[in-house]
């Protein structure tokens, strides 16, 4: 397939994806030719928020279950690259602190978490499903607080970022974490749409429009939102681990019900049930987070303007507007083919 013909059969959200994708790579060469290197971090919790808006958008928007305590796995994942780093050398041989053990370490631990509350949690529907998310959420937030040796409800810092392994690349470069968050943001988008639309993707959407029906038919229903839910924690877990790396720092707020709030109105604002949808929300969130809030204390009340307007008008966040635009575009090239022959028509008959 010649590169022209693969380009022209691209659809519009895997264009989006590429432009994305081209502008990230681009932001740390720009930013340190600037001597801006203030975006360089700001980018890359841009990404880390996106990973874990992502991962909720595999609950929220695939599979109808709203969970309020998504943030109790992003803050697992921080707290686990912290007790690992604690540990490593008194407890852990000094390997365990790289990054090929201490994320993937993050990353079973928030698993580990998901599985014991999605164990009581997919059992139940709707609004007790969002209240038992958020009860479990808050659970995990104060035993954080009560945790002493890992700095109660002030936190505590890294000392360092996790070492590679590898001579000569090291993550205390901003620029080099830079590119590690961005090909994970990347794995971690491909690594969803590939499960979306696999046959557990394609029987796990069937659950969320038709429990009963898909049951029926003779699908473990719970068994399949477990899984789901689980995958979501451990990505989240790693977005928490990513994001502790970033800041050389961990808290308790990272698990509160807030953030877990914050990252379902980030999914929301980009819209749900779609692969983008995550990515989108943080940019946009993020971004007027840092324009506004340099003028006004009620940056909020803006994104809470811009979210009802979408909601009117882009009937599911900002992938909503590109799904309109791309379905209007579609409508008029077919009007302009249909008119083109009629008018063909009517000279031919003339």
């Amino acid at each position: 397939m010649t590169t022209s013909k693969f380009l022209s059969e691209l659809t519009s959200e895997q264009w989006a994806a590429l432009c994305l994708v081209a502008v990230a790579v681009l932001v740390p060469v720009v930013a340190n030719a600037t001597d801006n290197s203030f975006y360089v971090g700001f980018v890359s919790r841009v990404m880390i928020v996106a990973i874990a808006a992502s991962s909720l958008n595999l609950l929220v928007g695939y599979g109808a279950m709203v969970s309020f305590g998504h943030a109790a796995y992003f803050g697992m994942g921080a707290y686990a690259v912290l007790m690992v780093a604690q540990a490593a050398g008194p407890l852990l041989p000094e390997w365990a602190r790289t990054l090929w053990v201490a994320w993937p370490l993050a990353m079973l631990a928030a698993g580990v978490l998901a599985l014991l509350v999605g164990l009581v949690s997919v059992r139940v529907e709707q609004v007790y499903f969002i209240m038992i998310t958020l009860g479990f959420g808050q659970m995990v937030y104060y035993l954080a607080i009560g945790l002493e040796v890992f700095g109660s409800d002030n936190g505590m810092p890294l000392t360092s970022r996790a070492p590679t392994g590898i001579a000569g690349f090291s993550l205390a470069s901003d620029t080099q974490l830079y590119y590690v968050v961005l090909v994970l943001c990347v794995l971690v988008h491909l690594g969803l749409r590939v499960l979306v639309h696999s046959r557990f993707g394609l029987i796990y959407r069937g659950v969320a429009v038709n429990e009963e029906r898909m049951q029926a038919i003779g699908f473990p229903v719970l068994r399949y939102r477990l899984v789901a839910f689980v995958i979501a924690g451990a990505f989240a877990g790693l977005s928490g681990a990513l994001m502790a790396e970033q800041n050389r720092y961990v808290a308790p707020h990272m698990l509160e019900w807030m953030m877990s709030g914050e990252l379902l109105v980030t999914l929301l604002l980009g819209g749900a049930g779609h692969l983008l949808g995550g990515i989108y929300g943080a940019v946009v969130m993020l971004g007027l987070k840092e324009l506004l809030s340099a003028y006004t204390a009620y940056w909020h009340a803006v994104i809470g303007v811009l979210i009802i307007a979408l909601v009117y008008f882009g009937n599911n966040g900002i992938a909503g507007l590109e799904r309109q635009w791309t379905r209007w575009r579609t409508e008029r090239e077919w009007r302009l083919s249909r008119n083109l022959r009629d008018q063909s028509k009517t000279g031919a008959g003339s």
